[in-house]
C-alpha cells in the first residue's frame, strides 16, 4: 500500500540521515517571494509558502489508498559536508485506460532559507472515457486564479509582478480565454509584457523551467533575468474529440524566492566553510 510505502520511507530517514538543520545552528532566513497577502496561487493547496514537510504530507494525502502509486524523495546537502535535506518529492499515478493519471512534484530550498518550495508542478493525463471539456476546464481555472495574462498557444499563462497579475492589454472573460486558447500567443501582447526593457519573457522562462533539472543553482541565470516575479502556466492538450482535454500540465514557479532563497543558502554555504577552516587554538596559560 501506499500508505505503508510512504511510512517507511519517511520513518527511515531520520534514523538514516542527520537533522535538516545548519550547521551552524543559525536561524532560517526567510526568502522573498512574489506572492504575499492574499495573493498565494496554490496547485492542490500546495503554495510557496509552503516547505517540504508540508508539501510531501499534503501529496501523501492526494494519493492515499492508490496502491500503485510511486513516490520519490530526492535528498540533497547543503554545501559539501553540510545536513541532508529534502530537496525534492515526486508522486505519480501511472494512467491507464480507466485511471486518470497524475503526476505532483516539489522542489525547496536548503533550510537556510526555511526548506521553501520555489517550483511545484501538477500533470493530470486523463484517461479516454474521462477527459473533461476544454470550456469547463477553462471555466475551473479562472474561477480558481482569475483572469489570466495571456492566453495562447494552447496556455494559460498568469505572469506576477509587484504583487499582482499583471496584464497584457486583454482583459480575459471566458469565452475570450476558450477562443483564444489554441490560437499563437498574441506577439504584440508578448511584447507589451516586456516593455522596454531586455529582460528574458516569463513565457519562455517558466517553459525551460519545465524542461530543465529543477534546482536553484539550474534556474538560477534565468530566475535574475526574468521580467516577472513569479509564474503559473497551465496548458490543455487537446484530446479526443479536440473540445476535450487529453493532458493538463500546472506548472508555477516563483522566480522571486528562486534568486532570494539562492543568496541566502550561498550566504549559509560560506559561513559554515569559514567556521570549519578558522584556526580553533586559544591562548596559552601564562
Amino acid at each position: 500500500m501506499l500508505r505503508r510505502a510512504l511510512f517507511l520511507i519517511f520513518a527511515m530517514g531520520p534514523a538514516a540521515l542527520p537533522a535538516a538543520s545548519l550547521a551552524s545552528d543559525a536561524k532560517p532566513k526567510s526568502p522573498e517571494t512574489a506572492f504575499t497577502g492574499k495573493l498565494r496561487p496554490d496547485i492542490l493547496g500546495v503554495s510557496t509558502d509552503a516547505t517540504a514537510e508540508s508539501a510531501r504530507a499534503a501529496f501523501e494525502t492526494r494519493f492515499k489508498g492508490h496502491a500503485d502509486a510511486k513516490v520519490d524523495v530526492q535528498q540533497q546537502k547543503l554545501g559539501d559536508a553540510g545536513a541532508s535535506f529534502v530537496a525534492a518529492v515526486n508522486f505519480n499515478l501511472p494512467a491507464g485506460p480507466k485511471q486518470t493519471g497524475e503526476l505532483l512534484s516539489g522542489s525547496f530550498s536548503a533550510p537556510a532559507s526555511g526548506n521553501r518550495a520555489y517550483f511545484i508542478a501538477r500533470n493530470l493525463t486523463f484517461a479516454p472515457d474521462q477527459q473533461p471539456a476544454k470550456a469547463d476546464m477553462i471555466k475551473e481555472i479562472m474561477g480558481k486564479y482569475g483572469a489570466p495574462t495571456i492566453v495562447g498557444d494552447q496556455h494559460l499563462y498568469y505572469i506576477y509582478r509587484s504583487g499582482s497579475v499583471i496584464s497584457s492589454g486583454t482583459k480575459y472573460k471566458e469565452a475570450a480565454a476558450i477562443d483564444a486558447i489554441d490560437k499563437p500567443l498574441d506577439p504584440r501582447a508578448a511584447v507589451k509584457l516586456n516593455g522596454e526593457t531586455v529582460r528574458g519573457s516569463c513565457v519562455a522562462v517558466v517553459k525551460r523551467a519545465q524542461a530543465k533539472a529543477k534546482t536553484l543553482s539550474a534556474m538560477f541565470d534565468e530566475a535574475k533575468g526574468a521580467n516577472c516575479d513569479g509564474v503559473l502556466s497551465v496548458q490543455l492538450i487537446p484530446g479526443t474529440p479536440p473540445d476535450r482535454v487529453g493532458i493538463a500540465q500546472f506548472t508555477l514557479l516563483d522566480t522571486k524566492l528562486v534568486v532570494s532563497a539562492t543568496a541566502i543558502d550561498n550566504e549559509a554555504i560560506a559561513a559554515d566553510h569559514n567556521d570549519k577552516t578558522a584556526p580553533k587554538g586559544s591562548a596559552p596559560k601564562l
